[in-house]
């Protein structure tokens, strides 16, 4: 390096830089900052008072750089430019409290861009190790892990049970809740009931003689009618409330924001749209239902007061629904 061409106050600043760097280089046992794992690129140090750091080359290596590419001296911008914009916040938050004092030690995992463009995961560990009389910091060391093929694992990990818990919720033959999920579903907004004083109404829908259609055209063609049906009641519904499988041929709809009036009017909008349907083979299929409002009763006496009217549906001929406005 040709220092000739550096003023006295410059080749002064950079002495006393290097100064605080050989004083870290003594310190470089520190338990704090001694790690033994893989991924390690090697340490890092940051001089405040001019703002560049110094590196081990194995950090840009994994960046796809090479030395030549990255200005000298180094500013600590230029890492701190190709951090995630999403991750750049925490990022510096988790450097400033350090720098005053707020925590023990700098620690975050941070997105930070690829010379590809590429995006690799970096966990970075410092603290500020040198302070002036005034406790400023003057001086911070640490160590970086690239941690990308762990992050990768992570969220492999974290998909693969999403799709885990997604299934053991999905009934598998409709694609919609399965009896779990609805009354998971349904405890929720109860509980939003009582907070907001929302209205809340249920239906339970029964297929009228479902049995009666599988003993004629077996189960395969039955199974294919409750997908049908799913769909008429899917259709007839908005797109906020929700519907479950409850048990073979029985449907469980949430209705939120709903009260008795239109949980009737919602009723009927489910029956006609499979009453006008024509079920391949089978023909006409009709469905009975029960509604209800919700009154701070318990989610086994709501269910239990729909399912009575829905049986009344049934007793009173079929094909219709049934509901306290029927009183």
């Amino acid at each position: 390096m040709d220092y000739s061409q550096y003023s006295k106050d410059a080749l002064i600043l950079l002495i006393k830089q290097l100064e605080r760097l050989n004083i870290e280089l003594l310190k470089e046992n520190d338990d704090e900052l001694s790690y033994a794992w893989t991924g390690s690129l090697g340490r890092w140090y940051l001089d405040f008072s001019s703002g560049y750091v110094v590196f081990n080359a194995q950090k840009v290596l994994a960046l796809g750089y090479t030395l030549d590419e990255i200005p000298y001296p180094t500013p600590y911008t230029f890492f701190t430019n190709l951090v995630h914009p999403d991750d750049y916040m925490k990022t510096m938050k988790s450097m400033r409290d350090n720098m005053n004092n707020i925590t023990p030690v700098y620690e975050v995992e941070y997105r930070i861009k690829a010379k590809d463009g590429s995006w690799k995961w970096f966990y970075d560990r410092g603290l500020v190790s040198q302070r002036d009389e005034n406790n400023n910091a003057t001086f911070a060391a640490g160590i970086v892990f690239d941690i990308t093929n762990k992050k990768e694992e992570e969220f492999n990990i974290l998909k693969e049970s999403q799709k885990f818990e997604q299934s053991s919720l999905t009934d598998a033959l409709t694609g919609i809740m399965n009896r779990r999920a609805i009354l998971d579903e349904l405890s929720k907004r109860m509980n939003r009931h009582i907070y907001n004083f929302e209205h809340l109404s249920i239906i339970m829908i029964d297929i009228d003689d479902f049995k009666l259609i599988n003993d004629k055209f077996g189960h395969i063609k039955g199974d294919k009618v409750l997908v049908e049906i799913t769909q008429k009641i899917t259709e007839a519904i908005r797109g906020f409330d929700t519907v479950g499988r409850y048990g073979g041929e029985e449907f469980l709809v949430i209705l939120p924001n709903t009260d008795l009036r239109n949980a009737h009017k919602a009723s009927e909008r489910i029956r006609l749209n499979i009453e006008k349907a024509l079920f391949e083979e089978v023909g006409k299929i009709t469905i009975s239902a029960g509604y209800v409002e919700y009154k701070n009763e318990s989610m086994d006496e709501l269910i239990d007061l729909a399912d009575k009217n829905l049986y009344k549906a049934k007793n009173a001929g079929k094909n219709r629904v049934y509901g306290n406005l029927q009183k």
